[in-house]
Formats: C-alpha cells, structure tokens, sequence
C-alpha cells in the first residue's frame, strides 16, 4: 500500500507491470531537481512520451508534466546523461519483491542497469551489464554490502513474488511469528496487506504459523497467488482513507477510482514545487560583514566538532567495558589473520559485539562503531588513549574557536583599492595534449606523441567517445569527448596532426570508430607498436580531408591562444592566422605568427595578453613538418 510514507514492495509490483507495458522505451532527457528527486523523460512507439518522476526513499511513478527542468544540471544528472541518453531499455524488472525497480538498456554494443532503490533513504545506482557498480547517488558503507564503484550490486535471493507451492509453506512454518507478521515480514508484504491475505485466506490472523496445516497453508497460498496477481494487473487503482492502492481492498470504500495506478500515485502525490532563485537585486555585502559571516559560521562549525568529540568521550567511556574487550578481540585477531579477513568474519558474525561494528578501516587498524554515535577506535590505543584522542580534537577545536573570536574582535584595516589584474589563467588537465573546442563545444584532444596517443586511450576514452585517426602511419590518436555536429572539424584537426602534413599532401583520408573497436591485443604474429592500436569491426570513413590549422589569441572569457580547425578558431578568436603544409620550420612560423598577432591586436588587447602570446604557447599548435602563413586576419 503506497502512504506517505512512500510505496511498498506489492506497490512496485504493480508499477513494474504497468511500464513493462509500455516498451520498448528509450531514455530521453534526465533531471535531478534535489538530492532525492529526478525526472526521466521516456520516449515510445509512435512519438509516445513518458514522464517518470522519482523521489527515491518514497516513490517512483508516471505523471502528465515534470518540474521544470533546472537551469544548471547537476553532476549525476548530467553522468546520467553520459551513458543512459538515446539508450534502448530492454527489460524492467523489480527484485524479489523489494523497493527496487531495474531498468536494463541496452547503449551502443553494451548493456548498462539503472537500479531505483525506494528502501530507506533511497538511491539510484547505474552497474555495468554484469551488475558490476559503476557510480551511485550516494556511495554507502554497511556490514551486508558496498555501495561503491567497483563493488557488485546484489540482485540474487528469493523472490518473494513467485514462491512454490513447498517454498511458501517452509517459509510460514517456520517462522516464530504468528501468521499476519509473518506474512507482513517473511513474505514483505506490509502489515495492511497481510491483514488482506488472511481475509482472503479465511484464517484469523493471529493464528500461530506453528500449527499451520496442509488444508491452511493451500488456502493461505492461493490468497497468497491472488494478491501478487491483482498487484500486477493494476486493474481499478483506487484511493481510500487509508491510501492509495493497485487494487481495491476487502470491505474499504474508496474515495476515487483511476485508469492506471500511475493516476491514482500522481493524484496521491502532488509533485513538489522547486523554487528558482528570484530575479532581481541579490543582497549585497561589503567584504567586512561576508568575513565576519564567514568567522560566524566557523564559530559554530567548531562549537559543535567540541560538543560532538566531548560527547565521544563520554560515551567510550560509558562503554568501558565492551570497548576494552572488543580492542583485545581484535588485536589478538589480527595477529592470526589480515584486516580483510577479520571484515569478513564481521559481516557474518551474529555476536552483539559484532552488531555494534560499523566498518572496519584496514589502513589504520580501526573500527567504526555505533555507541549511541559513531566512534572510532583504534586497536592499537588503550581505551584511554581512544578518550585522548577525542579529548585532543576537544581541544584543537577549541583553539580555532578562539582564534576566531579573537579575528572577530580585531578592527578591520583600511584597504586600498586596486586595479583587477587580469591574470594567465590555471592550465587545465588536457591542454598538455593537442586539443580545440568544435563549434558546438565539444572538446575534441589528440596525442602529441607515441606515449601520449597510448595514455589518451588507456586512461582518458571512455564509452561515449569516437577515436578518430588519420589513415596513415604516424599520428595523433584523436578522442571525441562527447557527440558533436561537426565531424568536419574533427577530422580535419586528426589529418592536420599527422604525417600527412609532414609529408606536404594538401588533403588525406581519415577514419573514426567506437571505443570497443580499440584494442592492443594483436593477432596471432602480429606486434602492436606502442602508440599504435588495432581497430576491429567496420570504421566510417571520412574522404580527401582538406589540410590546415588556425592559430589565435583570446581575451574573452579568459586569456588564451588557441589553436585547431580553421571554423572552430575563426569563431572564438578576434585575430588569427592561417597555416597549411610548406616549407617553413616550426619554430619560424612560431615567431612569425606572434609578430602578426601582436601587430593586429589593439594597444589593450596586447598588453591584456602578454603574458599568454608568446613563441611557446604558438609552437604547441603548430604540426610537425614544414608550414606556410597563406592567410592572416
């Protein structure tokens, strides 16, 4: 039964059939609207589209409209988009009869899980085809399981939604409970919906599941079988006092009625209102009262480490004894075996000892435990060196809290205004290789030698990329960092950088293919030079790729040169020259075009950019081999 609270398992039940109803599907657009909310736009058959709305921890559901989509996507939202846009869904399954829908899709040759977890405070979780975690939400740490990249996600177990006949009579007999908690835990179907199993049944709900006979349990099974077969044919969804439900209850009255149980949860859940920020004036504060808030928060940011590590102390203390035991256990222990043993002995350990072990860190030789807060004990300290560890932090906290106040309590001095200077701003991670921006602003980077042809590939092409090589021995090793419109650009920068250009052809060939299609491994006899790779499979062709390389300088938004296809540069630069294969060393043509681009550039424009032109930053984008100047603007 879906309440405030958030949906059951049966109620996923429901949902799963309903959208398995819908495919094929093909992921659209995603948004994340907070830390819990998403939408996903699912496109169908026929120009049919889809709305699903998730507020994980609670519930997941169609709708007829989604928030608007916020102005600045965030970084899971947007690594969503990564691998899952455009991709097939090919199955829609929920597992056992848990708070956990999977989409399986289908991108490109491989297969990716998108797994909804609606239990506790919920989580989206995206594994490779073989359930292998490639990134969640929010990375978790627990004694069953590990939320963590690399880490396999756990899709085994009974399945609760379809026991036989023997199965769902072991289960019953031989719980402790009487029956209804026992069909309310055991089975995981809710205490309402338990209470519906035994009014199907015939049998009081407090019968005790010990004294369960062949007759009560054929009974019990096809109330059982009747319930999971209403959940999935969402046939009348329906809102009573009570909730809202994929079938109508025995004896409730219901207050609406609705098509689909998707109708019945939107109208059971108005969809949040996120609020953008207000246009207009934000309120504006001098440097001395944001340092002043700032000295503000760091007070109270400090009072609160004290409250908690004085609280730590305590409570170590209170738990004298077992911290005491559970040091020598462990201690002892880990002369016997390694730390990863001992977390494992853990997680499967029922002792009360055990129980209060959160995680275990092998780096350190600690534990994390849970004594009314979580703590950390190290097993190699006393139970007083532990307190003394808490009661140093006390005491370091104390003294940033004093040295605010005292930076509080000092007057301000008097500041001279100054000029902004604009200064050359911080390299980023791919501008050691060759690299440009395409006209849409896809960023496209290329090898500059063997060694880095064999890096691009290894560490930095991933499953959304295009490689890009000119058909020829020697040359850049091209990666596409992203789709873009103008493979025109692309092409000419990989024909650009490579011994075409050396060798003084105007045009050449160029090829591109998929990440998969990359490999090192030859075939038998063969070798793979380094910086080299083989291609398998069919590769698209781009013919009589007209050669040639613009080089120019930036102020806006930061200070550069720039350099790549001619298109891509002319958009972005005010001034630029252009080469093509002649006969002029690099280094000529490095100081040629820093003259020509100072003399075109304003008195201001110069000066803003002498510290970014110069002989060096040009000669990174010159191509190896001789070079002629034949346009200048």
């Amino acid at each position: 039964m879906a309440t405030t609270k958030g949906m059951s398992g049966l109620d996923l039940a429901a949902l799963t059939a309903e959208l398995k109803s819908l495919l094929p599907l093909w992921i659209g657009k995603i948004y994340q609207y907070n830390n819990t909310t998403f939408g996903f736009r699912l496109n169908g058959e026929d120009k049919a589209r889809h709305l699903f709305f998730i507020e994980i921890g609670r519930r997941a559901h169609r709708v007829s409209e989604l928030p608007p989509a916020p102005k600045n996507p965030s970084g899971y939202s947007m690594y969503l988009r990564k691998f899952l846009d455009g991709g097939k869904v090919l199955s829609i399954s929920q597992k056992s009869i848990e708070r956990v829908i999977i989409l399986e899709i289908g991108k490109g040759s491989g297969t990716l899980n998108l797994a909804i977890e609606l239990f506790d405070e919920g989580n989206l979780i995206l594994t490779d085809g073989e359930f292998g975690i490639q990134n969640a939400l929010k990375k978790r740490h627990f004694r069953e399981r590990e939320i963590v990249s690399g880490e396999v996600y756990d899709v085994g177990g009974v399945d609760l939604s379809n026991l036989s006949p023997i199965a769902f009579s072991e289960l019953l007999r031989s719980s402790e409970r009487d029956l209804v908690r026992s069909i309310a835990v055991d089975l995981m179907f809710g205490g309402a919906m338990a209470e519906e199993l035994c009014i199907r049944a015939g049998v009081e709900k407090e019968f005790p599941t010990q004294y369960l006979d062949d007759r009560i349990i054929s009974q019990l099974y096809t109330a059982y079988k009747s319930i999971i077969e209403d959940a999935r044919s969402h046939n009348e969804p329906v809102i009573d006092a009570k909730g809202c439900w994929s079938f109508p209850l025995t004896g409730s009255t219901p207050k609406s009625r609705y098509t689909t149980f998707s109708e019945a949860l939107a109208s059971y859940y108005p969809l949040p209102t996120f609020h953008e920020e207000k246009k207009g004036k934000k309120e504006v504060f001098s440097r001395e009262e944001r340092i002043r808030r700032q000295q503000e928060a760091a007070i109270k940011t400090f009072e609160a480490k004290i409250a908690d590590s004085e609280r730590a102390a305590e409570l170590i203390y209170e738990r004298y004894t077992d911290i005491r035991q559970l040091i020598t256990t462990l201690d002892a222990a880990s002369q016997k075996m390694s730390w990863q043993d001992i977390a494992k002995v853990l997680k499967d350990a029922d002792h009360p000892a055990a129980a209060m072990i959160v995680s275990v860190n092998p780096a350190d030789a600690s534990v994390v435990v849970d004594i009314g807060m979580k703590v950390t004990i190290s097993i190699q300290k006393s139970v007083e060196g532990n307190v003394g560890v808490y009661y140093d932090l006390m005491k370091k906290f104390r003294s940033k809290r004093e040295g605010a106040i005292r930076a509080m309590n000092r007057p301000t001095p008097k500041q001279k205004e100054r000029t902004a200077i604009r200064k050359r701003p911080k390299p980023k991670w791919f501008q050691r290789f060759r690299w440009f921006e395409t006209s849409d602003g896809v960023l496209v980077i290329g090898g500059r030698d063997a060694n880095q042809n064999e890096e691009l590939v290894k560490k930095y092409m991933e499953g959304g990329d295009t490689f890009v090589h000119a058909d020829v021995h020697g040359g850049s090793v091209v990666i596409v960092k992203g789709t873009t419109e103008r493979m025109d650009e692309v092409v000419q920068f990989a024909a650009s950088y490579s011994n075409l250009w050396k060798s003084g052809y105007a045009a050449g060939d160029v090829y591109s293919a998929r990440p998969d299609q990359v490999s090192k491994t030859p075939e038998s006899g063969e070798f793979v030079a380094k910086g080299a790779f083989v291609i398998r499979g069919e590769r698209e062709y781009f013919r009589h790729v007209p050669l040639g390389v613009a080089i120019g300088a930036v102020t806006e938004p930061t200070l550069a040169v720039i350099g790549g296809p001619v298109s891509a540069v002319s958009k972005k630069a005010k001034h630029m020259i252009r080469l093509t294969p002649g006969t002029f060393e690099p280094n000529d043509i490095a100081r040629k075009a820093v003259r020509t681009l100072r003399d075109k550039l304003s008195s201001n424009d110069a000066k803003v950019l002498k510290s970014v032109l110069s002989t060096e930053s040009v000669a990174a984008f010159i191509p190896a081999g001789g070079s002629d100047v034949v346009e200048e603007s």
